[in-house]
């Protein structure tokens, strides 16, 4: 057995079920386990249900169904879901054995806690106001905590919104917003099919494309940072998508002094965007 250290600093044992609780988990046939959902997710089980869910307007992060559905049973569903542009996974039947007794049928819906907003609305409505927009895009960015974490700081320097692309980045769940200390809630976001055609439609409309980066070619308390604005923020593995990097009019970098490589995303988030709020202040 290991042991983890609680908040207080004593050892707790760890206790991991077979198959889980570490990368790699798998069936005995092989195949790799599917992440469970966090039960904190809003749910939404059962055929009918999911098709009136679809059919309303709740955002809808993804659905699940089971491999043993028959494919004209889900039809119907996949053929709303992919107007939509939601997502379908599907999964072994063990997976839903793991959600209790709900009547599930084999399927189930993850409901956003959050309404996105168009950035084609947002963005005149902001320069309406008089405001310089100051945007947050999000590439990449897999971590839903990290993600929160940006939010409520960005909610705290006055950013305008957040641009997440609908796949390839964290959902936006319960987790996220609690991390955000509720900022998601009111904060704009808007999620879209191509980050790199929303970075487009960004320079179109005025705004100046920065992004953070480890090898960026500016300090960031050196750049210019005032008006209209952009910052794109990378995976903290991967960073920013050299697409995107292309695509911006500069690139900044944060001095790193220790022995540790590069910062949080969310505290790199933090640091830049109090320059800029610095900066709008001059």
């Amino acid at each position: 057995m290991d042991y983890r250290r609680d908040s207080e600093g004593r050892d707790r044992p760890r206790f991991r079920r077979e198959g889980h609780g570490q990368p790699g988990g798998r069936h005995d046939d092989g195949r790799k386990w599917q992440r469970r959902p966090r039960s904190n997710d809003d749910m939404v089980y059962g055929l009918r249900p999911v098709m009136e869910a679809l059919s309303s307007a709740r955002e809808i992060e993804r659905i699940t169904v089971s491999e043993s559905l028959g494919r004209e049973q889900l039809a119907e569903l996949r053929q709303i879901a992919h107007h939509r542009g939601v997502p379908v996974k599907t999964v072994p039947p063990a997976w839903f054995n793991r959600l209790g007794q709900r009547n599930h049928q084999g399927i189930v819906a993850t409901v956003s806690p959050i309404t996105y907003q168009p950035l084609e609305q947002l963005l005149p409505l902001l320069y309406d106001q008089g405001l310089d927009p100051l945007i947050i895009v999000a590439d990449g960015i897999t971590d839903v905590r990290n993600l929160g974490a940006i939010v409520r700081t960005a909610e705290c320097a006055g950013a305008s919104g957040l641009v997440v692309p609908k796949r390839g980045t964290a959902h936006i769940n319960a987790d996220a917003v609690k991390t955000s200390a509720g900022a998601l809630l009111h904060f704009p976001v808007c999620r879209v099919d191509s980050i790199a055609q929303a970075c487009q439609y960004l320079k179109d409309s005025g705004l100046r494309l920065v992004a953070a980066s480890e090898k960026g070619a500016t300090y960031y308390h050196k750049a210019e940072l005032a008006g209209p604005l952009a910052l794109v923020l990378g995976d903290e593995h991967e960073g920013v998508s050299t697409q995107l990097l292309d695509m911006c009019d500069e690139t900044v970098r944060i001095p790193i002094r220790g022995q540790v490589e590069s910062l949080n995303v969310s505290v790199s988030a933090g640091i830049i965007l109090y320059e800029i709020e610095r900066q709008r202040q001059l």
